[in-house]
């Protein structure tokens, strides 16, 4: 059973079982007080690895929705702009202010949405609604109802939506080598012995090894990339009732479902409390500001935010928090550079994107299935929620983590009110 050390009332570290254990609230005295004493290299690759996931991953869809929106090459680099600079703030500032690995992200699924219900609208009106998506996002903030309502999903329903959303990562290691075995297998091998001999390092090696493949075997071409810094660019927004309706109303809540929700429950099941108004408020806020430059909206992490929070990033749960600023420092680069690393990354061979991605993720899926199955607890809505959620069904626009979680609570009600 993993162990973790939790801060009590003394300011005496004190260990005690993980199944026993209150999650971490951010702001405790203790670690954490200090960036040279919490500063760990492990803490710093994590964060390098989240960033990595999330834009070898999705960019593509970014600058589908940047399109779809009407956005010329100007307008789509400062959207790469936006985002970046945004995520780069927000993560940096409240993973500091709460001691607490706050990963932020932009919303794929909300980036998906656009692509379908841009065509047609003005890039001015678009604008728009990612204004009032991002209104939406901190009234929410301010009411607490998050809060309240994560507070009401018992932790074992968490645990199975985050290994539910996880697992298709895992499998892509080995739906990877359909196509080309030698490099998923040469990353796995890889990954194998050093969890076995170098586990903190592990991840990084991986990577290590799979662009040095990458490149000797030619699938790794960087020849066309020119670096060069990204201007952003000020478009005023304009304001549709329809467009607003249609388009930042199911944008907010498509990000609150597949974003934030999980994001939410990623947190806690790591072991932390996490600041849900405090985060909300904040990524409304960035959202709002970097609206005008392209952003359509920045968000609580979830897939990508897995590296940051485990045992992977740190041993000690409380000098985790380093991973949440080390990706801040990563996206302000990237917003920089904008369009030239995006490139970079959209580079990467989808065989080393998918093994690297799924392998990084494993630690995590695997911790968020002991925490959903083990001990007495009843099987039944975390075995639905995990399912459901694994299934990457979507009904009426939203994605299968919000279905997953909603039947499960419903199993959960039902077997708990049984005579």
């Amino acid at each position: 059973m993993t162990q973790r050390e939790r801060l009590m009332p003394d300011n005496r570290p004190s260990v005690i079982k993980s199944h026993t254990s209150e999650p971490y609230a951010a702001g405790q005295t203790g670690a954490g007080q200090t960036l040279r004493h919490d500063f760990s290299l492990s803490a710093v690759l994590a964060g390098c690895v989240a960033v990595l996931i999330g834009y070898s991953s999705s960019a593509a869809i970014i600058f589908q929705a940047a399109a779809a929106a009407g956005a010329d090459q100007a307008q789509i680099g400062s959207w790469m702009w936006a985002l970046g600079i945004g995520m780069g703030l927000t993560s940096l500032g409240l993973s500091w202010c709460h001691r607490t690995p706050l990963l932020t992200a932009w919303s794929t699924p909300g980036a998906a949405l656009l692509i379908t219900q841009l065509p047609g609208v003005p890039f001015e009106q678009a604008l728009g609604a990612f204004v009032v998506c991002s209104l939406l996002l901190m009234i929410v903030g301010v009411s607490d109802l998050m809060t309240r309502l994560m507070n009401a999903v018992p932790a074992s329903l968490a645990a199975a939506m985050l290994a539910g959303i996880l697992l298709p990562f895992g499998l892509d290691i080995f739906l990877a080598m359909e196509a080309e075995p030698l490099l998923p297998l040469t990353l796995l091998a890889c990954w194998i012995a050093a969890r076995r001999w170098l586990p903190s390092l592990a991840i990084p090696l991986v990577l290590i090894a799979g662009l040095a493949l990458s490149l000797v075997s030619g699938q790794l071409d960087t020849s066309h990339i020119e670096l060069a810094l990204t201007t952003p660019q000020w478009t005023t927004p304009e304001f549709s009732l329809n467009v607003c309706l249609g388009v930042g109303v199911p944008l907010f809540l498509v990000t609150m479902a597949t974003q934030n929700l999980p994001g939410v429950a990623i947190i806690r099941t790591a072991g932390f409390q996490p600041p849900v108004g405090s985060a909300l408020r904040w990524t409304g806020i960035a959202s709002l500001l970097m609206a005008p430059f392209g952003g359509h909206g920045i968000n609580l992490a979830a897939i990508s935010a897995a590296p940051c929070v485990g045992e992977e990033s740190h041993p000690d749960l409380r000098r985790r928090y380093i991973a949440g600023m080390s990706a801040g420092v990563v996206y302000l680069v990237l917003g920089l550079l904008g369009s030239t690393v995006t490139a970079l990354f959209t580079a990467l061979p989808d065989t080393l994107v998918m093994s690297f991605a799924g392998l990084a993720l494993m630690g995590t899926l695997g911790g968020g299935l002991r925490s959903a199955f083990q001990g007495d607890t009843d099987l039944d809505a975390p075995l639905v929620t995990f399912l459901i959620t694994a299934s990457s069904i979507t009904l009426l626009g939203i994605g299968s983590a919000f279905w997953g979680l909603i039947a499960g609570l419903v199993v959960h009600l039902i077997r708990k009110s049984r005579p």
